[in-house]
């Protein structure tokens, strides 16, 4: 492979760092942030949200996010994690509280680690955290608010046993599986409890 064609180093940005037309700023990555990543209830930038706050509290946020990775989170402990979350209330016009879902799926994937694809259909992870944004109050709804969000901490292999060809699972079947609730000052114990470790 050519030297120029290897991975590209991603290295953490402050959002200040110009956009430039012509050597002119036009605008800034902090603008852009603002622009595209403000709505944090809905699915896809909760979903992110949820994985930098489990990756907050192990101690893995400290670089970036991998797109496109078949794990979510790598601990320093090398524990696999995958996040999921879900949420009653979402941007849209809502006539009653979504149902809660979580996908559970098996997947062929890239890992980031190697550069290889895989066509094996498996769940890669040692450990599912199952993010619940819990509040059911539009006008005080803050996703940036601890206090407003529910962890279940699961075990893969407990999927694996009970779920083996399972897509989704409610809160409800999630909750007879006995997960580790807890809230985000408890979730690094839950988390390593789960991957066999200690936090």
């Amino acid at each position: 492979m050519s030297a120029d064609l290897g991975e590209l180093t991603v290295t953490r940005r402050s959002g200040s760092e110009p956009i430039l037309a012509n050597g002119e700023t036009v605008g800034s990555l902090g603008g852009f942030w603002s622009w595209a990543c403000s709505d944090l209830a809905g699915n896809t930038m909760r979903g992110v949200l949820a994985e930098y706050l489990v990756a907050l509290a192990l101690s893995s946020a400290t670089e970036t996010r991998t797109e496109w990775d078949t794990i979510d989170i790598r601990t320093p402990e090398r524990w696999r994690v995958e996040v999921k979350s879900s949420a009653y209330l979402q941007s849209w016009a809502q006539s009653k509280l979504s149902k809660i879902l979580f996908s559970i799926a098996s997947a062929s994937g890239w890992d980031a680690q190697t550069g290889t694809s895989s066509t094996e259909v498996l769940r890669r992870s040692d450990v599912y955290v199952f993010c619940l944004l819990h509040h059911q109050d539009k006008q005080t709804l803050n996703p940036l608010d601890l206090d407003q969000w529910t962890f279940y901490v699961l075990a893969t292999r407990a999927l694996d046993e009970h779920c083996p060809s399972q897509r989704t699972i409610s809160l409800a079947g999630l909750r007879r599986l006995d997960p580790l609730e807890t809230d985000f000052s408890g979730l690094r114990k839950a988390v390593a409890a789960c991957a066999g470790g200690t936090a």
